[in-house]
């Protein structure tokens, strides 16, 4: 199944502001904006997966910090504040102080796998590839691992294939020398920086782990991740999504996404995915001891 590749919207593109933007930007520019410097996300408990309604964060307990931005998107670090198995943490990835005990998502046996629909790479793209686990490069926000399994249409694993990820900071900008970086980056400086890119080699059960923050938004689209993967010369290109709820739950309560009001666009009007089957594209979460998001994916797709 092939998602229709409606042209994608980017940050800089949208021809009119909403009233929410409007306010937005004249409160930065005087001065009385407090603005935090990457996304967070938030999920359900930790014994629960998929939509987050339950137990949601209505104020992370973490400091109002992240960096100040300007209106360009421009961001910085700040200091990481740990979250509990009941609130969300913030400050990027320095805050997921209980990785080593996150359980593993994959454990279920898989008895049924359907190729995941296909979808626009977008115009964000980057040539080279960032190879590493952590791809926040230190910018603050609820910290979330990413957990992805690659699979066949059989369900066998595959094994040395390369998973690429990209997606937005907190303030809805990416990173990077794209093809575009008009359109792309809010803040040309941002060329130089690669933050929220990565790329990692599936492990012989076709894992691979990043350590990222949740994504911002900007308008026209839902908040998504970019992924591809690609394997002796063949490459699958699709996108991945969070549960509305939760979204909604991250912008309206944690501490570095509540000033960015709601996101315009749901799963269900994203002029991506409109269509096409959402649950298969949607990420299961679970809210860990120390606060941060495990998010995780069963990839199944055809690079043989």
């Amino acid at each position: 199944m092939t998602i229709k590749k409606t042209p994608e919207t980017t940050p800089s593109i949208a021809k009119t502001l909403s009233r929410r933007e409007a306010t937005r930007t004249l409160l930065v520019l005087l001065g009385g904006a407090a603005v935090a410097a990457c996304g967070a996300d938030a999920t359900s408990n930790a014994s629960s997966s998929g939509s987050s309604g339950s137990s949601g964060s209505s104020g992370s307990s973490g400091s109002d910090g992240g960096a100040a931005s300007s209106s360009s998107g421009a961001t910085s670090s700040s200091s990481s504040t740990g979250g509990s198995a009941d609130t969300w943490a913030s400050g990027g990835t320095a805050a997921m102080t209980g990785a080593a005990t996150y359980p593993d998502p994959f454990t279920a046996a898989l008895t049924t796998c359907v190729l995941a629909a296909t979808a626009t790479e977008g115009p964000c793209t980057e040539a080279v590839d960032q190879v590493r686990k952590d791809i926040s490069e230190g910018l603050a926000g609820l910290p979330v691992r990413l957990a992805l399994k690659v699979v066949d249409a059989a369900c066998g694993a595959i094994a040395g294939a390369k998973v690429k990820v990209w997606h937005t900071q907190i303030t809805g900008s990416y990173s990077g020398d794209t093809p575009n970086n008009a359109m792309c980056l809010k803040d040309q400086a941002d060329s130089a920086k690669h933050y929220f890119r990565g790329a990692q080699t599936t492990d012989a059960n076709g894992r691979v782990d990043f350590d990222t923050c949740f994504p911002g938004w900007y308008p026209g689209r839902t908040i998504h991740i970019h992924y591809s993967v690609s394997l002796g010369g063949k490459t699958y290109t699709s996108q991945l999504f969070f549960d509305d709820a939760l979204v909604a739950e991250i912008f309206a309560g944690h501490v570095d996404y509540k000033g960015y009001g709601q996101p315009d666009t749901k799963n269900t009007t994203d002029n991506v995915v409109r269509g096409g089957d959402i649950a298969q594209l949607t990420l299961e979460t679970a809210r860990m001891s120390d606060g941060a998001m495990l998010a995780s994916k069963v990839l199944v797709v055809n690079v043989a």
